[in-house]
């Protein structure tokens, strides 16, 4: 993996350059903007392989170019890893919520960022994070349970041959628990697998994913979001 084409938003132009630096030096193409106008100026013109998004900018927030993002057809499926000091629970949820990728947390280790954006790079190619133990049999493209179809290639999920319009996060969490149809997955189980193991994410924000994820699916069939179970004091199962 090398090659691919980063976009930092960040306005303290110290930490941009900290992160162009650290990017280039493992290979990445790098692009910058020091605020969300210019990023999506950027964006307009070109799409990056992964955006790398500072919550706190002058004018456009990073949630507000993060929603504006993923309203868009063209940019909703481009990841996205919001950068932020704050590190409050609304914060992480709000920006999961909108269809963030990963979120990391300033201060930060440059190792430790460069190896959140390589995995968000290869969950978005349709691979895993390299500990993951709940991957999709190898060389299977698609997996169905009732008359939900999974599609791991495409990204694509159909019910009933209706398509489901799913950030990336929450294609993720429903590709975690259908591939286990009738296993209990704790919240933390389903964190590691979707964001990679010791990313700040929190209980709530998977219920938040779960919630979003029964919304759609209902829209599609009234009765499709009950294949997602509650195991109270738990997690989560995909109804057998």
């Amino acid at each position: 993996m090398a090659g691919e084409e980063i976009l930092i938003v960040e306005d303290e132009e110290e930490i941009q350059e900290l992160l162009r630096y650290n990017l280039l030096k493992e290979g990445f193409k790098v692009c910058c903007a020091l605020d969300g106008e210019e990023a999506i100026r950027i964006v307009a013109t070109k799409l990056p392989d992964l955006i790398l998004l500072d919550l706190m900018l002058p004018g456009k927030s990073g949630l507000e170019v993060c929603a504006l993002f993923r309203a868009e057809k063209r940019t909703k499926n481009v990841p996205i890893v919001m950068l932020t000091a704050k590190s409050e629970e609304t914060d992480i949820v709000k920006g999961l919520e909108l269809g963030a990728d990963d979120y990391i947390t300033k201060p930060f280790s440059p190792r430790v960022l460069v190896a959140r954006i390589q995995a968000v790079l290869r969950r978005v190619a349709g691979g895993t994070t390299d500990d993951s133990t709940l991957r999709a049999p190898s060389g299977k493209k698609s997996i169905k349970v009732k008359n939900i179809l999974i599609h791991f290639g495409r990204h694509e999920v159909l019910i009933d041959g209706n398509p489901l319009d799913l950030t990336s996060t929450e294609f993720r969490v429903l590709e975690t628990l259908a591939l286990r149809p009738g296993w209990v997955l704790t919240r933390r189980q389903i964190a590691d697998e979707v964001h990679g193991a010791d990313c700040p994410v929190t209980d709530r924000s998977i219920d938040v994913q779960i919630v979003a994820l029964r919304r759609k699916m209902n829209q599609v069939d009234e009765q499709a979001g009950d294949y997602i179970q509650t195991v109270r004091g738990v997690g989560y199962r995909f109804k057998e």
